[in-house]
Parts: structure tokens; sequence; C-alpha cells
């Protein structure tokens, strides 16, 4: 038996329970989040983008800016939120929101009304990971906290995978605005588990679904005291939380690398569709008798299944970005340099994109797979940027900062979503799209290292700080 399961029997598990209702919701939130990349091609042929080509590309990407500028407002106030009115409420007002959202988008067949159920979404989805964050960090210890973290986040992957392999097929059948409805009702079964499974560990303790050992094991860390029972938690402004750097440097980590993975999630559709016919034009350019369908061309790629490859991919890489840092811990490793270091080789791992256009054009699964590594290192990176908050601060401000750096995030999101706009409008004019990717490309990959650097500057050491109540 390994010492995981040993630990596991010798306590109880009620926590994993907790982690597998947060991967549930994460999994619906992307569920959610991913079907407008899906279906960008049946929406532009509907013409809710406009008629043009290159403007359709702005377009889109003024719905995608929509969605992460709410996002990025959403995110201050999610977070803020969830520390007054609690992990078990304030999820499921989000998850709520967010399902009324999504269905929403159904009844929207222009540009700015698609932009307003976007803003809706992002709104309300900006509760997911500050309310998951707090939740790692009040049933799970530190050296747990990255392990749970990225099981959880990796349900940002199985949403990503069951999306495609449902999405276009539901809108084949039934019309996009099914699409959206039938996913968006998926969250509102989510409530009823979270309701009755979900209490902080005092209450569990107190109702004896959790066990004594297991409640110690949670608060076993020496720099975080179990708080007492019914002891209120002290405020904490958001003045005071941008006082210290640490609050910054995670700030940054997410501005610099969060629209990173949101291009891959509202792009790659997209990115592989154009890479397909791009193949078939210029197959048929050669081959002028050509009369066969366009999937028996050399190159021709399934896109939906493309793309769940890449998230089946990322699965992995989130979950090995959270066992990373805990088996180097476990073989003795100071848990500031095992998280330090785990970043380090995450932030190189999304370097292999910047091969993708070249791979691609020997064959396209190479690319395909290139592109795999960069979102499993991003995963693995996120498993642990999260992390690092709980590492820094006291759990009463987890979902405030975590807020904090999600807003940073969504600003990032803006600034690349537009730039995505303008340079794939740009290259579309030109007859030369591939060249505006590769751009897109270099920056996505570089990114990671950037942050890493960045980080470690502002905060040589992960260590929880001081923030007593003035």
């Amino acid at each position: 038996m390994s010492k995981f399961n040993q630990i596991n029997e010798e306590i109880g598990r009620y926590r994993w329970t907790i982690c597998t209702l947060v991967f549930a919701a994460t999994t619906i939130n992307y569920l959610d989040r991913n079907v407008l990349g899906l279906l960008k091609p049946v929406l532009s042929a509907d013409g809710v983008f406009g008629a043009d080509k290159a403007t359709q590309e702005l377009n889109y990407s003024t719905v995608v800016i929509c969605f992460q500028l709410a996002y990025a407002i959403g995110m201050v106030f999610a977070g803020r939120v969830i520390d007054r009115v609690g992990t078990k409420s304030g999820y499921a007002y989000s998850l709520i929101g967010w399902s009324i959202a999504a269905i929403g988008h159904a009844f929207g067949h222009h540009t700015w009304s698609f932009g307003f159920w976007r803003a809706a979404l992002g709104l309300t989805e900006s509760g997911n990971f500050p309310a998951a964050n707090k939740t790692m960090a009040e049933w799970f210890p530190k050296k747990e906290r990255a392990f749970a973290t990225g099981l959880y986040n990796s349900g940002a992957n199985v949403g990503a995978i069951i999306a495609p392999i449902s999405v276009p097929y539901i809108a084949e059948w039934w019309g996009w605005e099914w699409a959206f409805i039938l996913t968006g009702a998926v969250g509102l079964l989510w409530l009823f588990f979270w309701y009755k499974t979900y209490d902080s560990p005092a209450e569990k303790l107190k109702s004896g679904h959790l066990k004594q050992a297991e409640y110690d094991f949670i608060h076993s860390d020496k720099d975080e005291a179990a708080p007492a029972s019914g002891a209120p938690a002290g405020k904490v402004s958001w003045g005071r939380l941008l006082t210290f750097r640490q609050t910054w440097a995670f700030a940054l980590g997410k501005f610099l690398t969060d629209p990173i993975w949101w291009f891959y999630m509202f792009w790659l559709p997209a990115f592989l569709n154009d890479e397909n016919a791009r193949r078939v034009a210029a197959y048929k350019l050669a081959h002028p008798g050509f009369t066969g369908a366009n999937s028996e061309v050399p190159g021709f790629i399934s896109w939906t299944i493309a793309v769940a490859v890449v998230y089946s991919i990322s699965t992995v890489g989130s979950i090995f970005g959270g066992w990373l840092p805990k088996y180097l811990a476990g073989r003795g490793m100071d848990m500031n340099k095992a998280r330090k270091l785990s970043m380090f080789i995450f932030a190189l791992g999304p370097l292999a994109v910047l091969f993708a256009s070249k791979l691609g054009e020997i064959h396209i699964w190479l690319a395909v797979l290139t592109i795999g590594v960069a979102t499993a290192s991003h995963q693995a990176w996120s498993a642990n940027i999260f992390t690092t908050v709980s590492d820094m601060f006291p759990k009463r401000a987890v979902a405030s900062v975590t807020g904090i750096g999600g807003m940073a995030g969504g600003i990032g999101g803006i600034f690349v979503a537009r730039a995505a706009g303008v340079l794939l409008a740009h290259y579309t004019t030109l007859g030369k799209i591939e060249v505006g990717y590769g751009i897109l490309f270099v920056i996505c990959g570089s990114a990671y290292l950037t942050a890493w650097i960045l980080m470690h500057l502002l905060v040589p050491k992960f260590a929880l700080i001081d923030l007593k109540d003035n």
C-alpha cells in the first residue's frame, strides 16, 4: 500500500469527496466556456459575426473580450463576496449565475447580443476559481494542496474534452441554440450534490461525517492554526492586500499566462479548421481533377478529435503538475524550492509551441501534439500558481487574492484577444493567416518563462505572510 493510500485509510478521505465536487464544478465551468470556440465556424456561417471573413475575426474577438472584461471585473468581486459569504453559498450563487448565462446564448443572434451573454457568463464564471482555491485551502494541508488543486483543475481539461465530442453534434442535429441550452442546464444538477455534501471541516466534524484524525491532518500546518469554532475571521481590505509584493507576483503571473490558455480555448478550433481549409485549397489547386471529399485530402484532420486529444494531454499535465512538488517535498526538498523548481520546469514546456507551425507543415498531428505539450504545461503551471496563494496568504484572504490575480489574467486576456483579432484579420486579408498564428504562438511560448522570472524576482521565497488585524 502506498503512503498516500495508507494515510487515507488511517485518517479518512472525506476531503477527497470535496475535491471531487470541485472537480465536477470546474468541468462544468469549462464545458460552458468552450462552446463558443467550438461553434465559431457554425456561428460565422450563420452570420452572427457578420458576412466578411476579416470582419468576422474582429467581431469574434470583440465577443471574446466581452467575456474577459466581465471575467476580470467579476474576479475581484467574486473573491471578495466568497470570502464574506463563505465557500458554500458563494460557489452555489456563481454556478447558478453562469448556468443561466450559458443558456442565454441561445437567444443571441448577432455580435452584440452574443457579447451581452458572453459578458454575463464571464461575470458569473469568475466565482469558480476563487471558490475552488478557497475550498482547497480549507480542506487540505499545504503538502496536499498542489496535488488536490491539480486534480480539480484537471476538470478544465475534462470539460474541454467533453465539449468537442458533444457540442458540434448537438449543433448539427438540433441547432446551435440547443448546444448552449443543454450544456448550460448541466450545471444546475451539480447544486443538489453541493448542498447535500459540502460544509466546513468544523461543521462536518460536528455532524460526524469527518473523523477527528482527518480534521487534525487538514489543520496540521504549523504556521496555520486551526480556526476556533465560531470565531469570526478578520476582514482584509483590497488596499492592504495590494501592499504586498506577493499579491503582485501572483497577479503578474496570471496576467502573463492566463491569456494563453484562453487563446487556445477560443482559437484552437478555428486554427485547426483554417489549417484544413488551407490544405484543401492547396491540394485542389495542384489537382484540378480532384472530386473526392475534403476528408480525403492528405493532411486533413478531424479538428473535433484533435481538440479532444489536446485537452486529454492537458489532463495528464494538470495532475502531474500537482504531483511533482508533492513528490519533491516528500524526497526532502524544501516546499518553496519544490514549488519553484516545478514551476520552472512547467515554464519550459510551452516553448514547444514555437515549433507548431513548422511541424504542422510536415504533418498536422505533429502541430497538434506540440500544442498538447504546451497546454499540458499550462495546466501544470496553473495547479502550482494557484497553490502559491495559499502558500503565501492565510485562508481568510485566499479567495480575495485569487480574485485579484484572476482580474489581472482577465485584463491580459483582453490584450491577447484583441491582438489575435487584429493579427488574424490582417493576415486573412493578405491570404496568409498561418503567419498570424505563427506570431501568436511565439507570444504563447515565451509567456511562462517570463512570468517565472518576474515572480521569482518579486518573491524569492513562497512563505506565509503575517496578516495581523489592525
